[in-house]
């Protein structure tokens, strides 16, 4: 059985679940968590020390710093994945190893500037592409061939929402407990 605690720290709002239907209010309200995630991002470490940037938001962790730079990482696929489905055949995405990536010396030891600049120009371009979408480009797929499973556009959305959610919330959460202002 897993730790209550850790959990909590691991998933500060849950893991995702997708709904059985997906409705237009759903979709809009979650490409508005996507388009404001830069602005969100940028308030919450744009003040952050070197030391707080270093500091894992849980027992085993990513430090913020790697926290950011896995946003930029995973949101920088995320859109080539909805492009290739936007324009392809239910296309296999090519997996990566995101645990990998944050290991390496850009996610580890680079100032957060860059991400942060990386990710308010990719939401720009993104948050423009999904607000272009109608329902037959939302009923489109991409097939991940880790899970074995087909993404639907607007289930994808959703899944994106929640992740820019979810690791806001592993910095807040890791700010309120440490006492950062």
């Amino acid at each position: 059985m897993e730790n209550p605690e850790l959990f909590q720290l691991q998933y500060p709002i849950g893991k995702f679940t997708e709904p059985s239907s997906i409705e237009k209010e759903s979709i809009d309200v979650s490409i508005a968590d996507i388009a404001s995630f830069p602005e969100k991002l940028t308030g919450l470490v744009g003040q952050l020390s070197e030391a707080q940037l270093d500091t894992p938001y849980r027992p085993g962790g990513w430090t913020v710093r790697q926290v950011v730079h896995h946003c930029a990482d995973s949101h920088m696929n995320s859109l080539i994945r909805f492009k290739l489905a936007l324009t392809e055949d239910k296309p296999v995405i090519k997996p990566y190893h995101e645990d990998r990536w944050a290991e390496l010396a850009d996610s580890r030891i680079m100032e957060v500037e860059t991400p942060l600049t990386l990710i308010r120009a990719l939401h720009s371009k993104w948050v423009f592409l999904l607000r272009s979408l109608d329902e037959t480009d939302l009923d489109k797929v991409y097939v991940h061939p880790e899970a074995g499973k087909e993404y639907r556009l607007s289930s994808a959305i959703l899944l994106y929402a929640w992740h820019c959610n979810h690791h806001l919330a592993h910095i807040t959460s890791l700010a309120s407990r440490m006492g950062w202002k």
